[in-house]
């Protein structure tokens, strides 16, 4: 390359720049392996939202009290919806059918998800008892509700015969199980759990329409 002096004694050879040289930058493993995390983690928090949407679903709750032995209704119990119930196990609101029927086997709070181990088909019965159905006259029946669980006194009156001096009065405790109105709607069935001890002798004097029943404690 030439270049004219100011003098004009004729062109000379000008040095010629050195190029540039563009450093590259360094990448850091550190800041690479970072980034890799980052966007693992990012998969797998957008893994888990997509997870919980699809844990969404519709399970059964209880909608009012309900003690322990009563048998369960419909009106019991409501559908909620509920996200990412994984390790409650609630009941599924498609099995209204199964569940309705079955008995508490626990006290149920409104509010709470009813769960099937809250449940159970048998009768609640304590062992060495059992279940006996006594038929009652409306007046007959010491409070206008019994509820399961229900303490009762299971009291002998004398007999129309006896003229003699007035027997002492046996006395049977018992708890009620359930209750149900017979078929012609002016009996009313009450369904006890009592010492099998006393099976015998109480299903005697409820033959002979000789018992009558005291509440003692309210569940």
């Amino acid at each position: 390359m030439s270049l004219a002096t100011r003098n004009g004694t004729g062109p000379v050879d000008a040095p010629v720049a050195p190029p540039k040289v563009v450093r590259q930058r360094r990448t850091r493993p550190g800041l690479l392996g970072l980034a890799v995390l980052l966007i693992a983690l990012g998969g797998l928090g957008a893994a888990f939202a997509v997870t919980s949407v699809r844990a969404t679903g519709s399970y059964l709750a209880v909608a009012r009290p309900v003690e322990v032995g009563r048998q369960l209704s419909a009106d019991d119990l409501v559908p909620v919806q509920v996200a990412g119930g994984q390790g409650l196990a609630p009941v599924p609101a498609g099995r209204l059918d199964e569940v309705v029927g079955k008995r508490a086997a626990v006290s149920l709070t409104p509010g709470t998800l009813l769960t099937m181990a809250q449940l159970t088909d048998d009768p609640l019965l304590a062992p060495g008892q059992q279940q006996l159905a006594l038929g009652l006259g409306p007046a007959e029946v010491p409070a206008r509700e019994l509820h399961p669980g229900d303490k009762v006194l299971l009291v002998s009156t004398p007999d129309d015969d006896d003229t003699g001096p007035a027997a002492t009065a046996t006395r049977f405790e018992a708890t009620v199980i359930d209750t149900a109105t017979g078929q012609n709607d002016t009996e009313i069935v009450l369904y006890l759990a009592l010492a099998v001890r006393d099976v015998p002798a109480v299903v005697a004097l409820s033959a002979q329409e000789r018992i009558a029943v005291v509440l003692t404690e309210a569940a």
